[in-house]
């Protein structure tokens, strides 16, 4: 890691008021695309500056979390492949997970006097705890996100040609996983049973997140539209300080303009 990324990730680190101020004077110090770099970094809103406190401030919580995720995409991945798979229990444990990060994510920034939406943090920590890629480097992420649901899961297709069933693979440029097809002359109809009744459970699994998804989904749009009304509220007080502050400072320099008139019309000494 260069030094100017460390210095960046000590951006993400700070109290989230503090970000731009310090972010602008980190941009003065440097020169040609380095500045243009920092200038152009992007301040996280609160929920994602809390779950980036998890990563750089509680790495446990945070790795147990990646860890869950990736164990219950691995059971997904052997249901529909017709292998045994605990899917229930990995689900249960990825929930715990969040739960714990959500917590974790709750308290630390308490300690700055931040408030961030518990559903939006639970529905961040799940979205990157099952993401098949990083969107962003790990302790900078800047918005909220949006689990992909089970569609990962869902668009699985079998490739063609002989491989054994454990393999999985990244699919070339879709970014979607792919698994290889278990040889078909080697399956029975109990075997085609199980898988039938394993791509069932799957299905109902994804639509269960689905529905505590909807159910979340009217009141997360809520408070983000109060939130958004506050914003503009506090820009538009903020700017009728100012405009105040400017008001004052000039009364007070003519205030202080006309006593010295008058005190030298006086001839006084």
């Amino acid at each position: 890691m260069s030094a100017l990324d460390a210095t960046i990730d000590d951006l993400y680190k700070r109290p989230l008021s503090e970000f731009t101020g310090a972010r602008n004077a980190l941009a003065k110090t440097l020169t040609g695309a380095d500045a243009k770099r920092v200038r152009t970094l992007e301040k996280p809103t609160v929920v994602p500056w809390a779950v980036n406190q998890v990563y750089w401030r509680a790495r446990s919580t945070h790795d147990r979390l990646m860890t869950s995720g990736e164990k219950l995409r691995a059971a997904q991945i052997a249901a529909l492949e017709g292998r045994a798979a605990d899917v229930r229990a990995a689900s249960e444990a990825h929930r715990r997970a969040i739960a714990d990060a959500v917590a974790e994510a709750e308290r630390l920034s308490a300690g700055s006097g931040a408030k961030p939406g518990l559903d939006a943090l639970a529905r961040t920590f799940e979205s990157l705890s099952l993401a098949t890629s990083a969107q962003e480097a790990p302790g900078r992420l800047t918005q909220a996100l949006q689990p992909a649901g089970f569609e990962a899961l869902l668009g699985i297709t079998p490739s063609e040609g002989r491989s054994t069933k454990s393999e999985v693979r990244s699919g070339s440029g879709s970014g979607r996983l792919e698994l290889a097809k278990p040889s078909l002359e080697r399956r029975t109809p109990n075997d085609e049973r199980k898988a039938r009744a394993a791509a069932i459970a799957a299905e109902k699994e994804a639509a269960r997140v689905a529905a505590e998804q909807q159910k979340h989904a009217a009141a997360v749009k809520e408070a983000e539209a109060a939130l958004a009304q506050v914003e503009a509220a506090e820009q538009k007080a903020r700017h009728t300080w100012e405009r105040a502050h400017d008001d004052l400072l000039t009364a007070r320099q003519t205030l202080t303009e006309l006593r010295r008139s008058r005190f030298k019309g006086t001839g006084a000494v």
